[in-house]
């Protein structure tokens, strides 16, 4: 049998596993297992298990138990909600200065957690409902969550990166530099879109009432300083490791320690948000293991078959593809794999034929991690499926309906689609601070 029929035979068994409702790590794992052993006889069973041993053996591992509850720290001893008081009384005198203010809530969230869905979950239970109260307008304020919650897998410390990083054998500290620069840009492009449509349209976005604006520069200063607290945690965390002072596992658990310590000095740190983080973390933690497992056994025959290769001369000798042709070709893919799967799921299905196959067709996989990343978001928010939108639906109000999420999130994902084709036409956007920081 042809290699890419193989290929094929796989990626559908996993596929109909998945619409089945199986999970995720079990559909990828249990195709690579029993293909191993159809192809290579009971000496394929080798092949997972040898996977296995690597993730136990794979110490940077230990970087996403200490991201994660660093990041249910600080959002369970509701350091957030400071973060939101702070942009609230900074940025309520403009006009959608609120919305703005929620945009840099969303990156300082994404430097605690790392995780899209925290961001979703902040931004719904604590700006969504005042800025409803404020007059802002429905759709424009579900827009901005949505997208706002996008920059989760993209800034560091991103858990998702990671994830990519162990799958294509990258510098962790490579993709969270490159994720730097076109996460900020996203949110200056974010910011100002808010800022033009609520300046042509004021009523979109009110600036706060006079009585509102009146709080004393000690009292904005307080508040200035309680709201930078993530910040200070992040660059604890992050300038040891980038200046080479510490490693990442170290950095990570600095992260945490630090976040742990700065809930306990005020007063926040309970039973319940130490048990709750706790929890938790080891749930995620597992799920992440079980997933990478999953992906390198499934990588490990694709290796065996040779079916890259083999995909790669389909594509560039036998079609005459384009090299940059097949690359949106695979981003056109995310789009479509978005609409039923979450950014960890299409990872680890399509990791082990994409990473090889960029890796074949001369492009740098640090830039495409970033474009992985952007692209899955982008596939979250679209309709009819997107991911993201069904999460916000269950997180709003009963007053915002599934037409006012659909077509909030337009504006955005076309802002997004611009920031992506940035960064593909201009790959310095991403590359730019890794090969600063790493003397490339």
């Amino acid at each position: 049998m042809a290699h890419e029929t193989i290929a094929l035979a796989m990626f559908a068994s996993m596929m109909l596993m998945l619409m089945t409702g199986q999970r995720v790590f079990a559909a990828i794992g249990a195709v690579a297992a029993i293909a191993a052993i159809l192809l290579w006889g009971t000496g394929g069973s080798d092949i997972p298990f040898s996977a296995a041993m690597k993730v136990m053996k794979w110490y940077p591992m230990l970087t996403l138990p200490m991201f994660i509850f660093m990041g249910y720290v600080l959002s369970e001893s509701r350091i957030a909600d400071d973060l939101y008081r702070m942009f609230h009384v900074w940025m309520g005198p403009i006009n959608g200065g609120l919305a703005i203010g929620t945009i840099g809530l969303m990156v300082l969230i994404s430097a605690m957690n790392g995780l899209s869905v925290a961001g979703m979950a902040i931004g719904a239970t604590i700006a969504l409902p005042e800025l409803l109260r404020r007059g802002y307008d429905k759709q424009m304020v579900t827009g901005v969550v949505q997208a706002g919650s996008s920059l989760g897998i993209l800034v560091p410390p991103s858990v998702v990166l990671v994830l990519y990083a162990m799958i294509a054998r990258q510098p962790v500290g490579q993709l969270w530099l490159a994720g730097v620069v076109p996460g900020l840009m996203m949110a200056a492009m974010f910011i100002l879109y808010i800022a033009i449509r609520c300046r042509l349209q004021p009523h979109l976005g009110p600036a706060l009432p006079q009585a509102e604006r009146e709080v004393s520069m000690p009292e904005k200063l307080r508040l200035l300083r309680a709201g930078l607290l993530p910040l200070a945690i992040f660059f604890t965390m992050m300038i040891p490791f980038v200046k080479g002072w510490t490693s990442l596992v170290e950095s990570s658990a600095i992260g945490a320690m630090t976040a742990f310590t700065a809930a306990v000095l005020k007063g926040r740190m309970t039973r319940k948000v130490f048990e709750v983080s706790v929890r938790q973390t080891l749930a995620i933690s597992c799920m992440f293991m079980w997933i990478v497992l999953a992906a390198l056994g499934f990588g490990a025959v694709f290796d065996g078959l040779g079916a890259v290769n083999a995909i790669d001369q389909l594509f560039t000798e036998q079609l005459g593809l384009n090299p940059w042709l097949v690359l949106i070709m695979m981003q056109l893919s995310f789009l479509l794999l978005g609409t039923f799967l979450d950014d960890t799921a299409m990872l680890v299905i399509v990791a082990p034929l994409y990473v090889p196959l960029v890796k074949t067709l001369g492009f740098d996989l640090i830039w495409y991690g970033v474009l992985y990343t952007i692209t899955t978001q982008i596939a979250y928010m679209t309709p009819p499926f997107g991911y993201n939108l069904f999460l916000m639906r269950a997180m709003a109000p009963p007053e915002i309906g599934i037409k006012d999420i659909y077509t909030s999130i337009i504006p955005f994902v076309l802002v997004m689609i611009l920031a992506l084709s940035l960064i593909m036409v201009f790959p310095d956007i991403a590359m730019w601070l890794p090969n600063y920081v790493y003397g490339k």
